[in-house]
């Protein structure tokens, strides 16, 4: 039976062989996609491990049992995961408003040198401080190290430590320094550029790193410096909280696993799956032949095993070639904030067979279950019976998992993996029971148009979805289930922003450098810089395109870290931040203005009350922040952020309000960019499975056209009843998907964030619609076939 198998897939001439190769084409487009998805979330993970050694003197980074711990990083979690795989730590969203988050020193506990014989003898301790520097919007990681001895540890990508008054930077921060002027960028970095970081230190090809050597007592004396004797080696991906506050945690990674085998996977099996049962209906009819020759059951499905895993191994092996096609394109991809290396781009073994067995058996399977009708009896093929019509049961899985994930409103489980497993389960029964429910809710349609049908193509295409509502959903599953996925993420995401989203800022503010001064460590201080000299206040407000310079002052008699001092003349140059009283001459304010906007700041009043400090008395005061207004054009942004850096090299890197602003919602960033991607595969996804059905449809139902041609009804007509086959069931279910995606996300939201849904922008609904107006570009693209497929010749019987 497998030699006869492979003679009629591929020895019944040029029928048999368009067949064979339309299945194998697309089997070939979703295994492709398969593979690239499989790629590209190994290259997330490649790219999260390098990440690792950025998280150096964070606790429980490695097995160093002699490494100077410190303090916790300052970085608030929150419920959800940060999702940002920068180069550096970005701002904490908590107290702190500073841009260092290496741990503060705590107390050294040197490890004591190993006197056993043949022992290897115990590496030297390593300063360690990094900071979050930035350039015109972009990220800049800075690490700032000393080595203590020959032995100290040396960080991956680089041959030795830099040595005071060298550095190592990345390709792109190298190529940054060369074509941007010293007085705007390297003058930031003392010294010269020994060599360049190597790939296995960088998350992405536009990473900007600089790693810059000091003398030990240099960095010793740095709040923010620790010292170590090894390098961080556990990925991201591995831990939570504050030893991986630099890439995506492993919570982090359980989200975007999930969204991705829930969101992507999912519609590339039901396109793979569609694409296997080309022609079923023709090849139904060859089988019952079979069987009424005399083939028993078995012997028709091994034939049919046969055929539909030939042209699926074809498929499979066209699906690689094409992957190998793509590879390169998904290197682009911006998943995570910055692109993949190529090489990153790279499949497991596992997953080359799991592709290369599993779609071969799914097709063998699914051609099985395609013949159940000739199993049981061949006539109820050959007769044409009406299959029996889906009941309403099938919704059941539909409400079981929207019962699920409600389930855990108020009993969200408190681990990353726990809540993985609560929701997901939850997530995959809604997706799998819209699939199991389209074709009742499509039977439904049908009958409703079929009883207020006023024309003949209504109630012709009423009737016929009615009687075969399965094939009618079929091939409008793909896209539905992209309905479905948009708007879960849609609704997620749109609630998150609302909830989380930070109030637009004035270009006045936002284009504001901030050189903070704040120390947020055990000691807690405010305020631990001296008055700038005439000298550095002279050279900022030189910089073309600065208009004004003011410092603010700890207030001694108001609470440290909310009250502040200003000089009213300074702050009468920075007006956007409020002025004085009249004939004030000094004001009481916040210690720093990186709140302007947030939370009870947004009531900040316009003019500050008098202070009764004087102007001479506050030059002797600490400083907590010095505030520089630009005009926004890049001299004026980083030269006035390199003079501070140079001024204060200890202290955490200056900063603008707009990148301040940008790190805390990068997590936001985050989702949004998951978000993106899910609507950019799914809906081409959806796309070329309704393209591969609704040809497939046609073809199965040349013969009942060719007849209806020949009583006289219009090819007109025909083409308007092929356009409500398909729109119908589309416009059903549709909505019913967007309901329950809207559905899924006000639960989801209420069990993991105690969030509400809020209604989507004016974006949900183009893209709605673009993608049902695509949909019917791919139907209506289909219609000249029928002038072919009705031939008077097809009416005959096979």
């Amino acid at each position: 039976m497998i030699r006869l198998g492979l003679r009629l897939a591929l020895g019944t001439g040029r029928e048999g062989l368009v067949r064979l190769l339309v299945i194998a084409a697309a089997v070939a487009l979703g295994t492709g996609l398969l593979l690239g998805t499989l790629a590209a979330l190994h290259a997330t993970r490649t790219q999260n491990d390098r990440n690792a050694w950025l998280n150096t003197g964070r606790p429980g980074t490695s097995s160093d049992p002699g490494r100077s711990t410190g303090q916790a990083p300052r970085h608030s979690t929150g419920q959800v995961p940060d999702h940002s795989t920068n180069p550096a730590p970005g701002r904490s969203t908590g107290q702190d408003p500073r841009h260092g988050t290496a741990p503060a020193p705590g107390p050294t506990t040197s490890q004591a040198p190993d006197h056993t014989p043949g022992a290897a003898p115990a590496p030297d301790p390593l300063w360690w401080q990094i900071g979050a520097d930035g350039f015109q919007g972009k990220l800049i990681g800075r690490i700032d190290v000393a080595a203590t001895g020959p032995r100290s540890p040396v960080p991956p990508g680089m041959s030795r430590l830099p040595g005071p008054g060298e550095f190592y930077a990345s390709p792109a921060m190298s190529d940054l320094l060369r074509k941007t002027p010293a007085a705007e960028l390297a003058a930031r970095y003392p010294g010269r550029q020994v060599g360049v970081i190597g790939n296995s230190a960088l998350p992405g090809p536009d990473s900007l790193i600089v790693v810059v050597g000091h003398r030990p007592n240099e960095l010793a004396g740095r709040r923010d410096a620790v010292r170590t004797t090894s390098i961080a080696t556990l990925s991201p991906s591995s831990c939570d909280g504050a030893s991986c506050a630099v890439g995506t945690d492993s919570s982090g990674m359980t989200l975007v696993l999930s969204v991705v085998a829930a969101a992507l996977i999912f519609p590339v099996l039901v396109l793979v799956g569609t694409a296997t049962r080309l022609s079923a209906a023709s090849r139904e009819q060859r089988f019952a032949a079979m069987r009424l020759i005399g083939a028993t059951p078995r012997q028709t499905a091994v034939v049919s095993a046969v055929e539909s895993t030939v042209a699926a191994a074809a498929g499979v092996a066209a699906g690689f070639g094409l992957y190998a096609l793509i590879r390169p394109l998904l290197a682009h991809i911006d998943v995570t904030g910055t692109p993949f290396f190529p090489s990153d781009v790279s499949l497991t073994a596992a997953d080359v067979l799991a592709v290369a067995l599993g779609v071969p058996v799914g097709a063998a399977l699914s051609a099985r279950i395609a013949l159940r009708r000739v199993r049981i009896s061949p006539l109820g093929v050959t007769r044409r019976v009406t299959p029996r019509p889906p009941r309403a049961r099938r919704a059941i899985p539909l409400a079981a998992g929207l019962l699920e994930i409600a389930f855990f409103i108020g009993r969200r489980p408190a681990t990353s993996n726990g809540q993985a497993l609560a929701f997901l389960p939850g997530t995959l029964l809604v997706l799998g029971g819209i699939v199991l429910a389209g074709p009742w809710l499509t039977m439904v349609g049908a009958r409703l148009l079929a009883a207020r049908a006023r024309r003949p193509a209504g109630l012709v295409a009423g009737r016929r979805l009615a009687d075969d509502p399965k094939a009618g959903f079929r091939a409008v599953s793909g896209l539905v289930l992209a309905l479905c996925v948009t708007t879960g993420a849609v609704g997620v995401i749109d609630a998150m922003v609302h909830e989380r989203g930070l109030p637009s800022s004035p270009e006045a503010v936002r284009n504001t450098v901030l050189s903070d001064h704040v120390d947020y460590g055990p000691g807690r201080k405010a305020g631990t810089a001296p008055t700038p000299p005439d000298s550095l206040l002279a050279a900022l407000r030189a910089v073309p395109g600065v208009g004004g310079v003011t410092v603010l002052h700890s207030d001694p008699a108001g609470r440290e870290f909310d009250s502040g001092l200003a000089d009213c003349a300074e702050l009468a140059a920075t007006r956007v931040y409020g002025t004085c009283a009249p004939g004030a001459r000094t004001a009481a304010v916040p210690a720093t203005f990186d709140a302007y906007g947030l939370g009870s700041a947004r009531d900040w009043p316009n003019t500050w009350p008098a202070a009764a400090t004087s102007p001479e008395e506050l030059r002797r005061l600490p400083v907590t922040q010095l505030v520089v207004t630009t005009d926004g054009s890049r001299t004026a942004v980083e030269r006035a952020r390199t003079l501070l850096a140079r001024a204060y090299p200890a202290d955490a890197p200056p900063h603008t309000v707009a990148e301040d602003r940008a790190r805390m919602s990068a997590q936001l960033d985050g989702f949004r960019q998951l978000a993106d991607v899910v609507i950019a595969v799914s809906f081409p996804i959806a796309g070329c499975s309704l393209a591969v059905s609704v040809a497939a449809g046609l073809g199965d139902r040349r013969r009942p056209f060719s007849l209806l041609r020949l009583t006289g009804v219009r090819l007109r007509t025909l083409r308007v009843v092929v356009l409500l086959e398909s729109a119908l069931p589309l416009l059903a279910v549709a909505a019913v998907a967007i309901a329950a995606g809207f559905l899924t996300a006000q639960l989801f939201l209420r069990a993991q964030m105690g969030y509400s849904l809020h209604p989507p922008g004016p974006s949900y609904y183009a893209l709605v619609a673009a993608g049902l107006l695509a949909a019917l570009a791919v139907i209506t693209a289909t219609l000249p076939l029928l002038t072919r497929l009705t031939a008077p010749a097809n009416a005959r019987n096979e």
